[in-house]
């Protein structure tokens, strides 16, 4: 659990404007279809589970890709609330279909369906498909807050569906090492971590830009990553404490106003005793399109990563040991897509409700500390 300032308002939450999503999907905030029964074909299990694709811009394209290649699944079904980004993405697949609505993708008697819509569609989109008995593989965040968060995975649970959601660093083959060595108890007792994400650039989308609908800035947009690792290296302690400064504009965003932050730093104290750090921003002039790195200190020694020149895609990592570096093996990789490959062998393999999405409820909740006490 995360100490609560109770003085503090939630100024990223707000009341949810349909009217401002992407055309085609305003419905989705506040419709629950009735779920037909499923017929008794569609309870067969086929040589290939069917899965469909909500959202095919750049990210959704990519994991659409990454799947396909895979050969796990078998893609029946694309929509987009621009119809020509899913006809364009279908042309290299033969026999799938292009539908017009989230609602007649379900209908396609799918096993499966990835999400890569505009946030604030995430946890309405991923809870009435859970519900209609679809496993699913959303794009973060899962909710704009720890209780969207939360109450889609009790679904998940419920429904005994599959779960999972694009923690695309998790896959990256340097940070899984370093994953190990952290876990291994290689470092002895780790006390000290620091991370950041800094974007030169930031988001191209005007809802990005909307507390209501994106539940955030940096902070949910990167942040989110940065949180994940430094837990998921640690085995997902306990956040006891948080800290945190927010900016927008170079100044600071007093609580309560209508802002989405585009730096933020942040310290979270753990049950163990141990110290994050984090810092993640927007547009930051850092000289370099991107810095992305990630320091673990123990009582027996280090490992770090970070991108190499300025790169959102190549990684480099070290273990230190007193003055000493030790470079790990860091291969160039196509690392984006294998979180939703996973998530289609596991779909292919037929795997029900996976119990590492609930790790994701205490990120969720640190997330909502460093809005909360800013």
């Amino acid at each position: 659990m995360i100490a609560r300032n109770p003085n503090i308002e939630r100024s990223r939450r707000g009341e949810r404007r349909a009217d401002d999503l992407e055309s085609g999907q305003q419905d989705v905030l506040t419709r629950r279809r009735t779920i037909p029964e499923r017929s008794p074909v569609a309870t067969i299990r086929r040589e290939r589970p069917r899965v469909g694709f909500l959202g095919l811009g750049w990210i959704g394209r990519n994991r659409m890709e990454a799947i396909a290649q895979s050969g796990f699944v078998n893609i029946v079904g694309l929509s987009d609330s621009a119809p020509d980004r899913a006809v364009d993405a279908a042309r290299n697949l033969p026999g799938t279909e292009v539908v017009d609505s989230f609602g007649a993708l379900l209908d396609l008697e799918l096993d499966g369906v990835v999400i890569a819509t505009p946030s604030a569609l995430h946890a309405e989109q991923t809870a009435e498909a859970l519900e209609r008995g679809l496993a699913v593989f959303c794009q973060k965040p899962l909710g704009r807050d720890g209780a969207e968060t939360q109450r889609v995975i009790q679904i998940a649970r419920e429904q005994d569906r599959l779960l999972a959601v694009d923690l695309s660093y998790r896959f990256i083959s340097c940070l899984q090492k370093l994953n190990q060595i952290c876990r291994s108890g290689e470092l002895g007792e780790i006390y000290a971590i620091d991370l950041m994400f800094h974007n030169a650039y930031g988001p191209d989308k005007a809802w990005f830009y909307d507390p209501k609908l994106s539940g955030g800035g940096c902070v949910i947009d990167l942040g989110i990553h940065l949180v994940d690792l430094a837990l998921w290296n640690l085995g997902f302690p306990a956040v006891t404490n948080v800290t945190s400064r927010l900016f927008a504009g170079g100044k600071p965003i007093q609580s309560g106003r209508n802002l989405v932050e585009d730096y933020a730093v942040a310290t979270l104290a753990l049950e163990s005793g141990a110290a994050i750090r984090m810092a993640c921003s927007w547009r930051l002039p850092a000289g370099c399109d991107a810095v992305i790195s990630g320091s673990f200190f123990g009582t027996k020694g280090g490992a770090a990563f970070h991108n190499v020149d300025g790169s959102f895609y190549d990684f480099a990592a070290e273990r230190f040991r007193g003055t000493k570096r030790e470079s790990l093996d860091c291969p160039r990789e196509q690392w984006g897509g294998r979180a939703a490959v996973h998530w289609a062998t596991q779909l292919a393999a037929g795997s029900g409700f996976d119990p590492e999405i609930l790790h994701l409820r205490h990120v969720a909740e640190a997330l909502d500390a460093i809005y909360e006490n800013a």
